[in-house]
């Protein structure tokens, strides 16, 4: 197609990378991807799948508490950190080869090493070698954010080095309040650590719900978990095998480990990006278009690299529609205005649509569904744990414009209705569908009365 070495350079190796690639193999085009760690990208390797593994190994001792009320005796239940961390490096080597294999059967090349931009059409591996393509599609995510000017930054970790840790701390302070920090401290209590929440805001998960996120801080609490909002961190110190941290009030904590969770920020450091003219914008990320080009037209950008919205299924959507668009013949832009997301949270929130604060911005009436309930497994196993669900309604079109869920499977519910919502079902619809009893999410289909709270 071109008189380059490629018609199609692919820097990273992550979902929405992996994608583009395979994707503009099958519509013919010659591609690499230089990849510097390993295939799968953050969601694969030290991200989304081993977290649910941690999040699935986490609930399994409310599980046990949970099943003396139906009958069952659980005195020799224990637990092996080791044992977890191993048979999850045993899954990600896994899925690392099954990405691979995908690449490789697409015809796409893979080269492991490091790859950094020296013009518009030439890169530059590790290794010295230069590569020319007619396209560059930079793909390589983010990345996580520790302050660097805080005393003692370098004795904290961050979910990277969550995932490979020898030991579990007996108690640990994890600073951040958005879906990474509240994940990972669900994660951390249901194994048994004391875990402590720092947020500098006023409350948890900034942007979602203003009622989901009431009643997962609710919930959390209920759990153990100690949240401390409008608090942050000024120093961190050595202490023994652990840390001792002081907040800006001058509050001392000591613990085995502190984890900063404080938002993740574009993978843009030393890729040479300005030997081909592009600027970034404030926040270190490569500015692109609705079809993910950037100011220089044969460089495109996906995924969280871009920072619009960054979630893997938005990263490979991203990158297949780059392949259409620039290989396919089929420009393809991608809506990122109706995402359903999921947090792994517990309980777990699913989401999709405005919240309804939003709403009452967009539109002129606004009607509010809501329910918060007793799940009916824990009328036998006793916990205090409830439910809650809600539906944000165009008082005008009758249109459900969004519906968070806090509870067991939300992200389960969160993807089905995320169909109905982007069909632009109202509802009345709603409404009119029947009831799966007994189920938690009957509820979605069975609430009648307007919230006047």
């Amino acid at each position: 197609m071109t008189n380059f070495d490629y018609d199609l350079f692919v820097i990273g190796a992550g979902s929405g990378g992996v994608r583009a690639a395979r994707i503009a193999s099958k519509h013919g085009a010659k591609v690499a991807v230089a990849e510097e760690f390993r295939v799968g990208g953050t969601c694969v390797i030290r991200g989304c799948v081993p977290k649910k593994l941690l999040v699935y190994a986490s609930k399994f001792a409310e599980d046990f508490e949970d099943a003396v009320g139906f009958g069952w005796t659980t005195e020799k239940v224990s637990f092996d950190w080791t044992k977890l961390i191993e048979n999850k490096d045993k899954e990600i080597d896994r899925l690392n080869k099954a990405y691979i294999r995908n690449l490789e059967s697409a015809g796409a090349e893979l080269i492991m090493e490091r790859a950094t931009v020296l013009d518009r059409n030439t890169v530059q591996l590790a290794s010295g070698r230069k590569i020319t393509a007619k396209y560059i599609l930079v793909a390589t995510g983010a990345t996580p954010y520790v302050p660097g000017n805080l005393p003692g930054h370098e004795l904290a970790i961050t979910s990277n080095e969550a995932f490979h840790l020898e030991r579990l701390p007996r108690r640990i302070v994890i600073v951040g309040g958005g879906y990474i920090a509240v994940e990972f401290a669900g994660i951390f209590n249901g194994l048994g650590v004391e875990t402590i929440l720092v947020y500098r805001g006023e409350q948890i998960l900034r942007g979602f719900d203003e009622d989901l996120r009431s009643h997962l801080a609710s919930e959390m609490t209920k759990k153990g978990i100690e949240i401390r909002t409008h608090a942050d961190i000024s120093k961190i110190e050595r202490s023994g095998d652990g840390v001792r941290v002081t907040l800006e009030d001058e509050t001392k904590i000591g613990a085995g480990q502190i984890m900063f969770a404080t938002g993740r920020i574009p993978n843009t450091n030393s890729l040479g990006l300005q030997n081909a003219g592009l600027t970034l914008n404030a926040q270190g990320a490569i500015p692109v278009n609705e079809f993910s080009q950037t100011p220089v037209e044969n460089i495109y950008a996906v995924g969280d690299v871009t920072n619009r919205v960054n979630l893997t299924p938005v990263a490979i959507r991203e990158g297949h529609a780059f392949a259409d668009t620039v290989f396919g013949g089929k420009p393809t832009k991608v809506d990122h205005g109706l995402v359903p997301s999921a947090v792994f949270s517990q309980p777990e929130l699913g989401t999709v649509g405005l919240t309804e604060g939003q709403a009452r911005v967009m539109h002129k009436k606004i009607d509010i569904y809501k329910t918060s309930f007793r799940p009916m497994k824990h009328t036998l196993s006793g916990r205090d744990e409830r439910m809650l669900m809600k539906l944000v309604v165009d008082g005008e079109s009758d249109r459900v414009l969004g519906c968070h869920i806090a509870g067991t499977d939300a992200g389960e519910m969160a993807q089905l209705l995320g169909i109905a919502i982007t069909c632009g079902a109202t509802k009345a619809q709603f409404d009119a569908t029947l009831a799966v009893h007994p189920t938690a999410s009957e509820e979605l289909v069975t609430m009648r009365e307007k919230w006047k709270g």
